[in-house]
Parts: C-alpha cells; sequence; structure tokens
C-alpha cells in the first residue's frame, strides 16, 4: 500500500505539558503514555495500546472491568467519567485505601 504509514501503536506527539516516562498525556482526544521525557511543547514518543499501572485517585476501589478515565486537571485516571476521558478500563481490582494509587490499565486506544 502506498498510503501506509505506520502501525500506530505509537506516534509521536507534542507535549502538552511536561511529562516523565511512564506518565499519561492527552493531546486533544489522543490519550497515551509517554515513552520518554520531554518538556511541554517538546515531541515525545507516545503509546496507545497496552497495559500499564497508572497513577489514580486514592480512596477509590476499581474492579476488573469498570470504564477508566483520565482526569486531565489532576494527571491521573478515574472512574468518574464527569469532565473526563474514557482511555480504557481496569485490568485488576483495587483496594479504595487512601494509599492504593496506582491502578493497572488496558487503554482502548479509541478516541
Amino acid at each position: 500500500m502506498k498510503n501506509y504509514v505506520q502501525p500506530g501503536n505509537t506516534i509521536t506527539l507534542t507535549a502538552p505539558y511536561a511529562v516523565v516516562s511512564g506518565e499519561g498525556l492527552l493531546v486533544g482526544s489522543i490519550f497515551g503514555v509517554a515513552a520518554g521525557t520531554a518538556a511541554s511543547g517538546e515531541p515525545v514518543e507516545t503509546v496507545l495500546v497496552g497495559v500499564f499501572d497508572l497513577t489514580k485517585v486514592g480512596s477509590q476501589a476499581w474492579t476488573v472491568g469498570a470504564k477508566v478515565y483520565w482526569d486531565d486537571t489532576n494527571k491521573r485516571t478515574t472512574t468518574v467519567s464527569t469532565d473526563n476521558t474514557l482511555i480504557g478500563a481496569a485490568v485488576e481490582a483495587v483496594a479504595s485505601g487512601a494509599s492504593d494509587t496506582i491502578g493497572r490499565v488496558r487503554l482502548n486506544a479509541s478516541f
């Protein structure tokens, strides 16, 4: 195919804010995980598919299969849909303790 560009599992985006490798970022309707560190306005290779451990809201229990959203204001994941962007689903249950701040998410790679 002459029009084929790339597989699309990763793309280079302009970081909308400073990111460190492994952190989530939202550019328009595209969510991904930074594969490297970048300052705001710099290009960053971004992974769009896969399963990642991401920062989540503490004191929020997750069940397997729960929809997971990106809270771009606080730069963390949540199960609250209001004002947030759907990014995937939880693949492990997480307790609701205040220190339970990491959730395992399968990115849905759809926009």
